[in-house]
């Protein structure tokens, strides 16, 4: 992130203080952890790789501070890395639903001009990059912790097998899924800003996962509260994504080159604003994943955001279909856990517990939507619950969850 206090840094001095970066430099600041100078170089050679040959002819700052350069959307990092080019016209989303967010928060692309003056909307063309920077990756002991699921490392897909519960005790769960062959899915999520401390994330999401030789495969979507990783404790947008459970492949947003990003309305990584309150205003964003052409395409209020190639998975399960879908709330912590959702429990109820609404997905191979039966798990009821219904429109399929957290999960 960016001091919102400190000059405006254009983009060509950005690259150059990359280039000019030093370990000792960078190791001196309050939340750095990175292991040492070879693995400050590896994140500082990374950072150089995303920008290579880039051309940016624009950029802004976000309500946190943190930088968006508009990048040609054929510079961008996964295009350049693809051996297609991005595709132009997003498949039509089957089936998405008339009705509309109850006060849909934006991202920063869509909210006048920041401090210094910047517009923040990328011109035709072009989609926004949050700025990566060697600052920011030195937050984690290696590039590879960087781009894990979490603080703490790697991520679990719960609905597989119970006996992942225990294999990341760091990682609590409130959630509803259902084993089903999919093509994707959709939900509205109501949106929060849970209190979470740096060695911590929060967050509401789908997974639409299945299991293949090399370990769970997932499309992953929603909003987050990390500040270890955005330096921030606002509701962030974000997607993730792996191939072989966690172990190699994996990465956040626009991170490592995987995303492809179509669409310059939306600031992956960008601030979530205005976001819900407890007996106040709900806030929701419409979400919805859906495989098309060999890519799993991702929705936010009705309009592609962009892609995962189908081509990452390998040859897994994901190429064709997932065999889960999966909804819900997800915290990691060390003994301590912070709140999910609205810190209210689930049987606290509209307004005041988190949701997620009108849920429904597209079975393989048909793709027609369809209404799930979702099952509800809460694996730590002492810290949050779920309590999924059933409901005329526009509630439908629906949950609410949540929890205070604490160290009795």
């Amino acid at each position: 992130m960016t001091d919102p206090s400190k000059p405006f840094l254009p983009f060509t001095d950005f690259v150059n203080a990359v280039q000019a970066a030093q370990h000792a430099e960078v190791a001196a600041l309050p939340a750095a952890q990175v292991s040492g100078p070879d693995e400050f170089e590896k994140m500082r050679e990374h950072v150089l790789k995303l920008y290579q040959g880039v051309d940016v002819p624009h950029s802004f700052q976000d309500e946190s501070g943190q930088v968006f350069d508009c990048i040609p959307i054929e510079q961008q990092p996964a295009a350049r890395a693809a051996e297609a080019p991005v595709i132009a016209t997003p498949p039509e989303l089957p089936g998405s639903s008339p009705e509309s967010a109850i006060q849909p928060p934006t991202t920063a692309s869509a909210a006048g001009t920041d401090a210094f003056g910047n517009a923040r909307i990328c011109p035709a063309g072009t989609v926004p990059m949050r700025r990566i920077t060697p600052e920011e990756i030195a937050r984690f002991q290696t590039l590879e912790r960087f781009f894990r699921k979490s603080p703490v490392g790697r991520g679990i897909q719960p609905t597989l097998s119970p006996l992942q519960f225990g294999v990341q005790p760091t990682h609590k769960y409130a959630h509803a899924f259902q084993n089903v062959n999919n093509l994707g899915g959709h939900s509205f999520l109501s949106v929060w800003a849970p209190h979470v401390s740096d060695d911590q994330f929060s967050l509401s999401q789908h997974w639409y996962a299945a299991s293949g030789a090399a370990g769970v495969q997932t499309v992953e979507l929603g909003w987050q509260v990390y500040p270890q990783k955005y330096h921030h404790s606002k509701p962030a947008l974000f997607v993730y994504w792996t191939a072989d459970g966690y172990q190699n492949t994996g990465s956040y947003n626009l991170d490592d080159g995987d995303f492809v990003q179509t669409n310059s309305a939306w600031t992956l990584g960008g601030t979530l604003s205005p976001w819900s309150t407890v007996g106040g205003p709900i806030n929701e964003i419409e979400l919805a994943c859906h495989l098309s052409g060999g890519n799993w395409w991702i929705y936010v209020n009705g309009a592609a955001l962009g892609y995962y190639r189908g081509t990452q998975y390998g040859g897994g399960p994901l190429a064709t279909f997932a065999t889960t879908i999966d909804y819900g709330g997800e915290t990691v912590g060390s003994g301590v856990w912070p709140p999910m959702g609205s810190g209210e429990r689930s049987d606290a109820g509209n307004t005041h517990a988190a949701s997620q609404r009108d849920i429904y997905y597209y079975p393989a191979p048909s793709g027609n939507p369809a209404l799930p039966n979702l099952i509800g798990q809460q694996p730590s009821p002492l810290c949050y619950t779920i309590s999924p219904g059933s409901a005329a429109p526009p509630w439908n399929r629906y949950f609410f969850y949540g929890g205070a957290g604490g160290s009795s999960c």
